[in-house]
């Protein structure tokens, strides 16, 4: 009785979040009293709720709790399900999270004092708060996507809080594209999932070991590119080798949200994504042995360079990087306890020490200038010598890591963007769209056309859609046409889909109802900023506009993220179900797109923040200097 009573409070458990966030927007920004007593006493209420919460689970003997099927969308041979789950994995996840937050949010009522933006500041943390309680409550693939793209733009607006300075946004823009570069991992590992299961498998039933593992043993391979999308995602979330090199360039953002975000939350939500998935692949030998020798190269990586790190915010950024690779062996060799237990030791003493951080500053410097001494000379021979010149250079270039993303993704990303230079928007026009009215012509008559034709059109129109977001990815002459490329690839997505016969025009209509939407009114602001200003843009550098029309840059935000799926409009259920409907031997398709979601994402982000952030083109106000 008592264990359906505590189920039927979970869904309260993200409701707290939601109605604090919602709150937090009524003040204005002048009214910071206001703002963080909302702030603390909704977050305090959340702690006191849950910690309410876990005394009466533990005391029912802490039986794992699951609410199924919350529908929000169903059609005849497909449902879009939200699930939540709480088990030992969230109650400690949502344990640390709640309690640093509550730190965190009475810390920066008194560190943002009267800095410009602490609506602004307190609106995101609070929505960063909501998208994490829902991911680590999260029962399902799905529910857990909502909150892994909450924590992507949260995180994105949080390092480019500084908005009128260059290097905050071009490394929030960074940050967000390594994140959208792991989103890959967990669409394809979404529509993977859907062919092996047949059905929204939760996390609940993964743990039933005969289910799995007769499902595995005879689809090994396909349960091998889950584990690897998995880890892909993880990795990325987490900065771990070859992606640590976001990770110290997300702290351009204030010291509270660099201590939430990449010191004790965020960043380990890879960690989180491994052990939530666990028991899937804990019996694939080679995933262990892989995932165990990421975490092993990133502990020894990151430990090297947060050793020559000349800032302390980095230093303590790439000491994250080397604890959480431990985690991830731990979590490698199923000591799932104690990689638990040292999420939580590296949580708070991360946080602690990025709140600290500028006291200690102070204060070493202080102590150098009284109390310097010359360590004495040491002795070494010759080979150890070399061995610490040639570590100590490696890590001082930080083992080459950004070098080695640019050169393996976003370099030939660029590369193959510029090849597309003939997609202007006068040959879209006279080209592209008789093109995409002769395709619908071919889906109307599909019964007649030639079954070979019929299935090699989805790969090609799908190709087609991720070449204009390859050419949107890399334009930097005209923002219009960079967004109308974006808009239009859905349109070949959606038709290459079509073809597949599950996929009906009614759900073609359902995929692209918040797309159209989002990408005319996004057209239109930006034609309205042109006639504004008058003059021409174009996206090799930033123009900082949000300083003079906020509210104008508020709803671009609002249009950008509809247009690329974000969970405020029903096209985020829509790309689910047309994955869902993409067939389980169209890997290429779903690779394309996959790879033009999150494509599409980079650039319209990209398109925002050099139009409405960063040190604003006028110079007849105080202007920050590049280096800032």
């Amino acid at each position: 009785m008592m264990t359906q009573l505590l189920s039927q409070l979970l869904p309260i458990l993200v409701l707290l979040p939601l109605l604090v966030f919602l709150t937090s927007l009524i003040p204005s920004e002048k009214k910071e009293n206001w703002l963080s007593g909302i702030a603390f006493t909704g977050i305090a209420l959340q702690a006191m709720f849950l910690l309410a919460f876990l005394i009466i689970w533990i005391i029912q003997g802490a039986k794992p709790l699951i609410i199924e099927e919350i529908n929000l969308y169903r059609s005849n041979d497909y449902a879009f399900l939200v699930d939540l789950y709480f088990d030992w994995n969230a109650a400690i996840f949502l344990f640390t999270g709640t309690f640093i937050t509550l730190l965190i949010v009475r810390y920066s009522a008194y560190y943002m004092h009267l800095e410009p933006g602490y609506k602004r500041f307190f609106n995101t943390l609070l929505f960063f708060n909501l998208g994490f309680t829902l991911t680590v409550l999260s029962g399902n693939f799905e529910t857990l996507f909502i909150g892994w793209e909450f924590l992507g733009i949260s995180s994105f607006l949080l390092v480019a809080f500084y908005r009128e300075r260059y290097l905050p946004v071009r490394n929030a823009v960074r940050v967000f594209s390594v994140y959208r570069i792991g989103d890959i991992g967990i669409l394809l590992a979404m529509w993977a999932s859907h062919h092996l299961w047949h059905e929204n498998i939760t996390f609940f039933k993964l743990n039933h070991y005969e289910l799995v593992h007769h499902q595995l043993s005879e689809h090994s391979l396909i349960g091998l590119g889950i584990s690897f999308c998995l880890l892909v995602a993880a990795a990325a979330k987490s900065a771990q080798w070859p992606f640590s090199s976001w990770l110290p360039r997300a702290m351009e953002g204030p010291t509270p949200s660099s201590a939430i975000f990449y010191g004790s939350l965020s960043v380990h939500f890879g960690v989180f994504l491994l052990l939530r998935t666990f028991p899937f692949w804990e019996h694939q030998i080679l995933a262990r042995w892989v995932i165990g020798g990421i975490g092993v190269i990133s502990a020894i990586s990151g430990f090297a360079i947060s050793n020559v790190q000349t800032t302390i915010k980095t230093r303590i950024a790439y000491a994250s990087v080397a604890q959480i690779g431990i985690m991830f062996v731990e979590v490698a060799l199923g000591l799932n306890a104690l990689a638990l237990f040292h999420f939580m030791g590296n949580a708070f003493l991360r946080s602690y020490q990025l709140l600290v951080s500028p006291s200690v500053v102070s204060y070493m410097i202080r102590d150098q200038l009284y109390h310097y001494q010359e360590k004495p000379a040491q002795v070494l021979p010759e080979w150890r010598k070399k061995l610490d010149a040639t570590l100590y250079t490696l890590s001082v270039q930080e083992w080459g890591l950004e070098h080695f993303l640019n050169r393996i993704v976003f370099s030939p990303l660029k590369k193959l963007g510029h090849q597309l230079d003939f997609l202007t928007k006068r040959n879209v026009l006279l080209y592209f769209i008789p093109a995409y009215a002769a395709a619908c012509v071919l889906y109307i008559f599909r019964a007649s056309l030639w079954t070979e034709v019929r299935e090699v059109l989805p790969e090609i129109f799908a190709g087609i859609g991720l070449l204009m977001v390859l050419k949107a990815f890399s334009e930097r002459q005209s923002p219009r046409l960079s967004w109308m490329l974006v808009l239009m690839n859905h349109g070949w997505v959606a038709l290459a889909v079509s073809f597949n016969e599950e996929f009906d025009w009614h759900h073609t209509l359902f995929y692209l109802s918040g797309f159209v939407p989002a990408g005319l009114i996004g057209y239109w602001l930006l034609h309205q900023l042109l006639e504004k200003e008058r003059s021409f843009f174009n996206l090799n550098g930033y123009y900082g506009h949000a300083r003079e029309y906020p509210q104008l840059a508020f709803l671009f935000l609002l249009c950008s993220l509809g247009l690329m799926g974000f969970p405020i409009t029903y096209s985020f259920v829509g790309e689910d179900l047309l994955f869902s409907h993409i067939h389980s031997r169209q890997f290429v398709l779903a690779f394309f797109a996959s790879s033009s979601f999150v494509l599409g994402g980079i650039a319209l982000v990209r398109v925002y923040a050099r139009l409405f952030l960063g040190p604003n083109i006028k110079k007849n106000h105080e202007t920050a200097l590049k280096s800032s």
